[in-house]
C-alpha cells in the first residue's frame, strides 16, 4: 500500500470489521457516512466497468505510479470478467506525484474523447508501462491506442478535465482514502490492496449479508 504523507502509520491499523489480506495481515477499513459514498454515484470521470446491472458494485482509488495499484490492475481485470454480477468504479487519486496527476488527467480526456471502454483500454495499457508514469508516458499509450496526440492534449487542458480531477481527489480526501489503492465496498473504505482473494470474500459477504465482512 502507498500512502501520501498526510496518512500515519496509526491510522493504518484501524478496523471497522476484521478483515485479513491475503497474506493474513489485518487490513485496515473504516466505516464511511452515506453522505460522502453517495457521491460517488454523481462523480465526474468516473469509470464503470463489469455488470451493467450489478448486485454487488464497487470503487477502486488509484494512482498510476502505485506499485499496488500496478499489481492489482490485472488481477481485478480477471476477477471483473469472472463475476458477472460485479461493477468496479474507476476513479483517479493522483497522490503520490505531480506526474501521477498528468497521467490522471489523460485518462480523463482518453474518457472524454471514446468513453469508458476505451478509457478502460487505457488504463491497463498505461497500468504495463515500465517507470514512473507522467503525461509524456500517457500521451504514448494514447498514441498506440490510435489517438492524435494533439486532440488529447488539449483535452487534457480542457477546465472540465481539471474539474473533474479536483473533484476525484477531493471525495477521496473526505473519505480519509490516503492510501493507494483504496476501495469502496458496501459503505466500507478498504484502505490497500488486500489480494484479489480477501476482495472476492468481501464480495462475497456482501452478497450474503450486505457488508464486506458477516
Amino acid at each position: 500500500m502507498a500512502l501520501s504523507t498526510r496518512q500515519s502509520l496509526a491510522q493504518v491499523v484501524d478496523q471497522w470489521f476484521p478483515i485479513k489480506s491475503d497474506d493474513g495481515k489485518p487490513v485496515a477499513n473504516l466505516r464511511l457516512p452515506v453522505e460522502l459514498t453517495s457521491e460517488v454515484d454523481e462523480l465526474k470521470g468516473l469509470i464503470r466497468i463489469g455488470a451493467k446491472q450489478p448486485d454487488v458494485t464497487g470503487v477502486e482509488f488509484y494512482d498510476y505510479n502505485c506499485s499496488f495499484c500496478r499489481k492489482a490492475a490485472p488481477e481485478l481485470e480477471n476477477a471483473i470478467r469472472m463475476d458477472k454480477g460485479l461493477q468496479l468504479g474507476l476513479v483517479n487519486n493522483p497522490i503520490l506525484s505531480a506526474g501521477s496527476k498528468e497521467a490522471a488527467r489523460h485518462e480523463l480526456a482518453i474518457l472524454k474523447l471514446a468513453g469508458s471502454e476505451t478509457a478502460r483500454r487505457f488504463h491497463l495499457k498505461l497500468f504495463e508501462v515500465a517507470g514512473r508514469i507522467d503525461g509524456a508516458k500517457a500521451l504514448t499509450v494514447a498514441r498506440e491506442l490510435g489517438f492524435n496526440p494533439e486532440a488529447v492534449s488539449q483535452e487534457v487542458k480542457a477546465p472540465d478535465v481539471s474539474e473533474a480531477l479536483e473533484h476525484q481527489l477531493r471525495l477521496a480526501a473526505s473519505m480519509g482514502l490516503a492510501a493507494t489503492p483504496s476501495f469502496l465496498i458496501a459503505g466500507t473504505g478498504i484502505l490497500g490492496y488486500s489480494g484479489v482473494t480477501s476482495l472476492t470474500q468481501m464480495v462475497g459477504s456482501v452478497r450474503q449479508c450486505g457488508q464486506v465482512a458477516c
